[in-house]
């Protein structure tokens, strides 16, 4: 491309530019190398073909929204380290009952629950070996026959509502924290995204899927196998939660921080719903604006390293030893995909997809969104969920220049149905690693997972033109100041 192909006569870097895109593309989709080392080509390339310069490369590498992951992984590890994570998930199991029906949908709230909080694949990973012995259990007592239906409908209703868990919140899951910084690249002017707001207009789409999602693995996977049993023995999770014992000092210090945390995080920013507001507590200092979630998360991160432990003498709630385990290479999927917006943008690339897309100007905004769901949704099932959002939300801020809608309104669908990837494997970290269990065929998942999104899609271009439009102050036929 950089030899043969000229998209922008006398503008070079706009053809340099989707040339370091395809190819990062490329290796993204096929692994060819880990998906860190391909997040590098930008600070690589771009010096070298003039797109940008190095030291402004570089300082796409690590930001503010590279504080918020790191400072909620922190606490997601020290959460692991002492089993916090474990306690809430058995205890939630617990409560809900021990019919077929009760025993998915608690496995499916603790899922959910935990992936709005830590990553949806040690989500996956606590819940599965809790799961494997649940279905052992069911094995000795009924034929593997009979449960072999009802276990693959609960190794499905574990990886989907950690998808569905993971686009409540902010930290939720990688793309958001993508599109979060996205956004700000390309409309420093835009009001905050915060972790409030991304909440409010999140969650209820999180729980509209939630419910559908239960709805309809009960339907297929329990409704069919209910005359065989009326209750199932859950002695197996009692017994597991007997063995963590009496709560230690640690974990309620730890809940005491977890409660603390995600209320900071609710209320540092004012919270405007139409006509009202509620003023945040970022207002008490001089600078609020000097104020955002990566710092909440990093404060409270710190804490945990200054809090002495009582049943370690001499060690902290949390050490670097454990903090080791910080998933560098997703933070450098980060960088590189900020790296990559910052290209699309200095360059002109993305005002360029937009001048190709402007014949969309006569199109209904909500077929446009419709169609971006479709196509991020199904394009994610070959690739990574990340990849995918950073190499798409430039574009979509550029189309959206050129049409002259609010930004928005096309990227925050794209952000959602990113996560939304039932039907393959390799679609999402938790997918892959049901599969992993060698209890269920691909078909199996398909098969299930179509149907969820379609319904995904329907409900991610719905809630995207009517609830979005409320929370984030979106008027249709208005183009707001800050995107000029």
């Amino acid at each position: 491309m950089v030899f043969f192909v000229d998209l922008e006569p006398n503008k070079p870097i706009i053809t340099y530019t989707l040339a370091v895109a395809i190819l990062m593309a490329l290796w993204w989709i096929t692994e060819i190398v880990p998906l860190g080392v391909t997040s590098l080509l930008p600070f690589l390339l771009f010096p070298l073909l003039g797109v940008m310069n190095g030291k402004a490369v570089a300082s796409n590498y690590f930001n503010d929204i590279i504080f918020l992951y790191l400072g909620g992984f922190l606490f997601a590890l020290a959460m692991q380290k002492w089993n916090l994570h474990r306690r809430i998930a058995l205890k939630l199991l617990l409560l809900v009952g021990n019919t077929p029906a009760k025993i998915m949908l608690g496995f499916m709230i603790g899922t959910a629950f935990l992936s709005m909080w830590i990553s949806n694949t040690a989500t996956t990973m606590l819940m599965i070996p809790i799961l494997l012995s649940i279905i052992l259990k069911l094995e000795e007592t009924n034929s593997k026959e009979n449960v072999h239906h009802f276990s693959t409908g609960l190794l499905l209703a574990v990886a989907y509502s950690a998808s569905i868990g993971g686009i409540s919140t902010l930290i939720g899951t990688p793309p958001n924290l993508s599109f979060a910084r996205i956004f700000v690249i390309y409309f420093p002017n835009a009001p905050e995204i915060s972790f409030a707001s991304w909440f409010f207009y999140a969650f209820p789409i999180a729980i509209i899927l939630f419910i559908i999602t239960f709805g309809y693995l009960y339907y297929v996977f329990v409704k069919k196998d209910a005359a065989q049993w009326t209750t199932l023995d859950i002695s197996t999770i009692k017994n597991e939660y007997k063995k963590l014992g009496p709560w230690i000092i640690e974990q309620k210090i730890l809940a005491v921080l977890f409660t603390l945390l995600a209320l900071l995080w609710f209320t540092r920013a004012d919270i405007v719903l139409g006509s009202f507001t509620l003023k945040g507590w970022s207002n008490i200092f001089n600078n609020p604006k000097f104020l955002n979630d990566g710092t909440v998360a990093i404060a409270i991160a710190v804490l945990l390293f200054l809090i002495p432990s009582k049943k370690e003498k001499g060690k902290f709630l949390m050490d670097w030893k454990t903090a080791e385990d910080i998933p560098w290479e997703i933070i450098l999927l980060f960088g590189g995909g900020f790296a990559l917006a910052s290209g699309f943008k200095e360059s002109g690339l993305s005002q360029w997809f937009g001048d190709q897309l402007i014949w969309l100007k006569d199109v209904h905004p909500f077929v446009i969104v419709l169609a971006i769901a479709l196509l991020i949704t199904f394009l994610t099932e070959l690739t990574s969920n990340v990849a995918t959002v950073e190499t798409f939300l430039p574009v979509l801020a550029g189309l959206a220049m050129s049409i002259e809608m609010n930004p928005l309104l096309f990227m925050l669908p794209a952000t959602i149905a990113a996560s939304l990837a039932f039907m393959l494997p390799v679609a999402t970290p938790p997918n892959a690693i049901i599969f992993g269990t060698k209890r269920l065929k691909v078909i199996d998942m398909s098969r299930t997972g179509f149907a969820l999104n379609i319904i995904g899609i329907l409900i991610v271009t719905l809630s995207s033109y009517y609830l979005a439009t409320f929370i984030f102050d979106i008027v249709l036929d208005v183009y707001p100041e800050w995107a000029n």
